[in-house]
């Protein structure tokens, strides 16, 4: 095994993020334990199922339809290393938010065949955020109109 390889091996290995590769289908192909943390799911109950169990319910007509233009066309409306957020869902069914990075798989004839995504649990930090943001508004309010 070349060095290059090994490094990808631990790295896919030892992230606390998850990584998730799918097929130009949209099956998942690779989860690595931190998607097992993420999610719930362990490889064996994921790898060879749907991107479905990820993504919420009221979601997965719109990331469809963008997945299969991705495949369609080769190009993503997300740029190759661009920062996305979105909503995700849980083995146990609890909503969680996710940052994610998307990076296209392509073959010899730069055909894209699938998708890897790095995704964060940012869960917490979001509803730190959004408590803040509260606070903030309601202080705002108090002082308005105070000299």
């Amino acid at each position: 095994m070349d060095y290059a390889r090994k490094v990808a091996d631990a790295i896919l290995s030892t992230a606390a993020d998850a990584v998730i590769a799918s097929d130009s289908e949209g099956i998942i192909r690779v989860w690595n334990p931190g998607a097992e943390r993420v999610f719930g799911y362990t490889a064996d109950e994921a790898v060879g199922r749907s991107l479905d169990i990820i993504t919420p319910e009221r979601l997965r007509k719109r990331h469809w339809e963008g997945y299969r233009k991705s495949m369609a066309t080769g190009e993503s409306r997300y740029g190759e290393g661009a920062l996305l957020s979105v909503p995700g869902i849980r083995k146990d069914g609890r909503q969680i938010s996710l940052e994610f990075t998307i990076v296209p798989l392509r073959d010899e004839q730069v055909a894209m065949t699938g998708m890897v995504a790095m995704m964060r649990d940012v869960t917490i930090r979001f509803t730190e955020l959004k408590v803040l943001r509260q606070r903030l508004a309601k202080l705002t309010e108090r002082h308005a109109g105070t000299p």
